[in-house]
């Protein structure tokens, strides 16, 4: 179903759709989609006063009119009002495109309920359109302001209504026309919508706006304005949009650079709710001004503690759309309160495992042929360890199975080792899996994929010394973004998104690119799974998108979540390359000597989060180069 709320779907004063803010094509598709191709659609109209005949026959000449000066053609257009009440059933079944039409939102409301249009609409697969006091009526609990004489002043009027329950939006329709009412000696927005707007929301737009619902997105077009709290500002624009949903944020402070993520969301028009345990004051301005709300807990690892914050966003807000951290550590936690709060735009618990478990994960890179190497779990003890170890060959890899980065892996080159490694880890060596050890070059392939499974951004990172070897060997973090993703690691990267069935995510899928041909894995070149990260890439990775691509993978997730779609264009193409330096090495170019050689490069210097220096270093250099030569430059003279 297609939903389409309008206070008028014409401009004030004109005969036909508007084609402002895409709204006609919308319908056509819409229609097109909901009759089948080279199919008229058939029209049902719903009066708003279906005992007054004369203005029933009005409203359905009018709007006959309307929609055929506006070149949509039609099979047939019918009017359900008393006369025909009890087909209503017959009506509502044999409809692609049901009209409710305007009036009197009590007398309409009164109406859907004596013919128990609710219950009919039930399934319904076709196009619907409110025209105002319909777009009112489509609300689950209606806001039915007062409009008539009497009604402001009436102690026993309802302003508040059960409806068809298609949507939680409440309108305020007709805003130019109606913004300077006086009812009943009261000023209808000042002393009677804004007092009524304290714990609730209204929207109000001009005719020839209008709300899409889709796909379970609600999509308000045009210039808008949300009244709430007693208070009225503007969300949208002509030609703009802005997007209904709740996105409850876990953790944005950390990461430092997540406020971005928050800030994306809110420029669409996403109430953006945050839970983490820092104290408000310590949050960042930019991120402060990010989030709608801020909930605090004593413990984030509180699951219960968690549970009651996002319970209690969800009283106030409603219906909650999105959990998301973007963050390895929650991800777990993330899929349980998605699960738990029946939010179905992420990963839930039953699938959490085959992102988490390094052993779960094979079982999916083998369901989309994706070649990777092979693997035993610890807990199969030391002699079936041993026996992989003759097949494949030492080195072998262990590491912990559900584990973040290099911490608490090894490399084990012979039996001797691997008996220690064992002794060393007791029971707990059944945490681990271990690995045969592939050589070649560390890439990854990140992206954004939208509801549809598609990417929507493709970047790729080159990784020329493997984390493990950085962290066990405390070396300087060397790497790189490239200009463009490689034909063959795209393909591969969006076959493993495809296989893990993973939609509406950031993903940071790790690969070798095999420096020699290796018998049951590939040729040279060929490009071998190795772990899958439905997050982005750690550190300042993100940033460095932005810089090589000219563009902003924080407001494209952001598109992502509230469209389904990228809205935000790239720019020229750089190598973006890092270099992480270590306080406990000496160096013999002083920072002032970098940056008087590559100032004019250097997009960010900065120092590194502390919980992340073991990984990506502790001062950090990133820079923007037009040509690949210069990368092994860069990393020779900040290294040495």
């Amino acid at each position: 179903m297609t939903l389409f709320l309008t206070g008028s779907p014409t401009r004030y004063g004109e005969d036909h759709f508007t084609s402002e803010n895409g709204f006609l094509a919308a319908v056509e598709a819409a229609l097109a989609e909901a009759a089948g191709k080279g199919v008229l659609p058939r029209v049902l109209l719903l009066s708003a006063a279906p005992d007054d005949l004369a203005f029933t026959e009005s409203v359905l000449e009018g709007m006959s009119l309307c929609i055929h000066r506006s070149g949509i053609r039609t099979a047939e257009i019918v009017m359900l009002d008393r006369r025909n009440a009890g087909m209503a059933p017959e009506l509502v079944r044999k409809a692609h495109w049901v009209i409710l039409c305007g009036g009197h939102v009590p007398t309409q409301n009164k109406f859907i309920h004596e013919i128990g249009l609710r219950d009919l609409l039930k399934g319904f697969d076709g196009v619907i359109m409110g025209c105002s006091a319909g777009s009112m009526n489509c609300a689950d609990r209606v806001y039915s302001h007062p409009e008539l004489p009497g009604e402001a002043v009436d102690p026993q009027y309802r302003r508040w209504l059960t409806g068809l329950g298609l949507t939680d939006i409440n309108l305020v329709p007709h805003f130019y026309q109606v913004k300077d009412v006086v009812l009943d000696g009261k000023r209808l927005f000042e002393d009677v919508v804004f007092p009524d707007s304290w714990q609730h929301r209204f929207y109000t737009f001009p005719d020839g706006g209008y709300v899409r619902v889709k796909d379970g997105r609600s999509t308000l077009y045009g210039d808008a304005w949300e009244i709430s709290e007693g208070r009225m500002h503007q969300v949208s624009y002509e030609n703009k949009s802005f997007s209904f949903m709740n996105l409850i944020f876990i953790s944005p402070h950390f990461p430092e650079t997540y406020w971005h993520f928050c800030a994306g969301a809110k420029a669409n028009g996403i109430n953006v709710l945050g839970i983490a345990d820092a104290p408000y004051d310590q949050l960042s301005p930019e991120l402060k001004a990010s989030l709608t709300e801020y909930y605090r807990v004593n413990n984030l690892e509180d699951y219960g503690e968690v549970f009651r914050a996002v319970a209690f966003l969800s009283y106030k807000y409603g219906k909650i759309d999105w959990i998301e951290s973007n963050n390895e550590y929650w991800l777990e936690q993330d899929a349980r309160l998605r699960t738990d709060f029946n939010v179905t735009t992420g990963i839930r618990t039953d699938r959490i495992a085959s992102i988490k478990n390094k052993s779960e994960m094979k079982k999916y890179y083998v369901l989309g042929g994706i070649p990777t190497a092979r693997q035993i779990k610890g807990s199969e003890g030391l002699d079936n360890v041993r026996d992989f170890a003759r097949k494949t060959g030492y080195p072998i890899i262990a590491k912990p199975d559900n584990g973040v980065g290099a911490g608490g892996t090894a490399k084990i080159h012979d039996e001797a080792e691997l008996e220690r490694w064992f002794a060393e880890r007791g029971s707990d060596s059944a945490r681990y899996v271990i690995e045969e050890f592939i050589t070649g070059l560390l890439v990854s392939y990140d992206a954004i994929f939208n509801d549809r499974g598609e990417p929507v951004f493709e970047n790729n990172t080159v990784f020329p010394t493997p984390i493990m070897e950085i962290v066990h060997r405390n070396l300087d973090t060397c790497y790189w973004t490239n200009k463009t993703v490689p034909e063959k690691l795209a393909e591969i990267g969006r076959r493993t998104v495809k296989a893990f069935g993973i939609t509406s995510r950031f993903v940071h899928l790790e690969f070798f690119q095999l420096d020699r041909d290796r018998e049951g894995l590939g040729r040279k070149g060929d490009y071998v799974g190795l772990e899958v990260n439905m997050r982005p890439p750690g550190g300042f990775t993100p940033d460095m998108m932005n810089f090589a691509h000219s563009t902003d993978v924080f407001q494209i997730w952001a598109d992502m979540v509230a469209f389904g779609e990228r809205r935000k264009p790239f720019g020229e193409q750089f190598y973006c390359a890092y270099v992480g330096r270590r306080d406990c090495h000496t160096y013999r170019h002083s920072h002032e000597e970098v940056m008087a050689r590559y100032g004019d490069a250097m997009c960010m210097c900065t120092r590194m989060s502390p919980a992340l220096a073991d990984d990506l270093g502790d001062q950090v250099y990133i820079v923007r180069l037009r040509e690949k030569e210069e990368i092994d430059d860069f990393f020779a003279f900040l290294t040495e």
